[in-house]
C-alpha cells in the first residue's frame, strides 16, 4: 500500500471522530487547546490501536468481528447521541454532558474507531507498503492513522468550540442528531453491504 492509499484510508476512517470532536467541541462552549489535544489524544490513540487489534485478531476471529462491528458502533453512537439530545432539551446543571469525562470519551473513542479495526483486519490479508515501496508491519501504518486523526479530531474540537457560542443548546441537539446518524450510517453501509 503507498502513502497516497494509506492517507485516503486515515482520512477516511478519521471522519467519524472528527465529526464527535466538533459535537464535543460544541459541548465544550469556548474549548481551548487542551480540551483540543486531550479529544484528539484519545481518537488518535483508538485509531491507532484498533488497527493493531484488528491485525492480530485477523486470523482467528475476523468473522465474528466484522459480522457485528457495525452494530457496535451503531449501538454506542446511538446511546451516547440519544443522552446529549435529551440532556440539551432537559437540562439540569449538575447533569450537563461532559466531553472530557474519561467514560465518555472512551465510549466515544471506541464507537469511532470500530471500522479501524476492520481495516487492520484487512491490513492483514494484504502485503502492505509504506513510504516508496517499502514493505512494512502494521505499527508504523496504525502509527500514520492516528496522528492524522489527533490533529483531524483536534480541530474538529476546536471548530465546535466557535459553533457552539453561535448556537448554544440547539448546537448541542445537533451534535446529538450528528452522533445518532453516524451510527445509523454506520449501520447501514454495513447491512446494505
Amino acid at each position: 500500500m503507498d502513502i497516497i492509499t494509506l492517507t485516503m484510508i486515515a482520512i477516511g476512517l478519521a471522519m467519524d471522530a472528527f465529526s464527535v470532536s466538533v459535537s464535543s467541541g460544541i459541548l465544550l462552549g469556548k474549548a481551548k487547546l487542551s480540551h483540543a489535544g486531550r479529544i484528539g489524544l484519545f481518537f488518535g490513540g483508538f485509531q491507532f490501536f484498533m488497527p493493531c487489534i484488528g491485525w492480530i485478531l485477523a486470523t482467528s476471529f475476523a468473522a465474528y468481528i466484522v459480522s457485528v462491528d457495525h452494530w457496535i458502533a451503531f449501538g454506542l453512537l446511538g446511546f451516547i447521541g440519544g443522552k446529549m439530545i435529551w440532556e440539551a432539551m432537559h437540562p439540569k446543571e449538575e447533569e450537563i454532558s461532559n466531553p472530557l469525562d474519561l467514560k465518555l470519551l472512551t465510549l466515544m473513542a471506541i464507537a469511532t474507531s470500530i471500522d479501524a479495526l476492520a481495516v487492520g483486519v484487512t491490513f492483514a490479508t494484504m502485503s502492505m507498503t509504506f513510504l516508496g515501496g517499502l514493505t512494512t508491519a502494521i505499527i508504523p501504518a496504525a502509527g500514520y492513522i492516528g496522528v492524522l486523526t489527533f490533529f483531524i479530531s483536534g480541530a474538529g474540537v476546536l471548530l465546535g468550540g466557535k459553533c457552539g457560542d453561535l448556537f448554544g443548546n440547539r448546537a448541542e441537539i445537533a451534535g446529538g442528531l450528528v452522533l445518532v446518524f453516524i451510527g445509523v450510517k454506520i449501520l447501514v453501509e454495513h447491512l446494505l453491504g
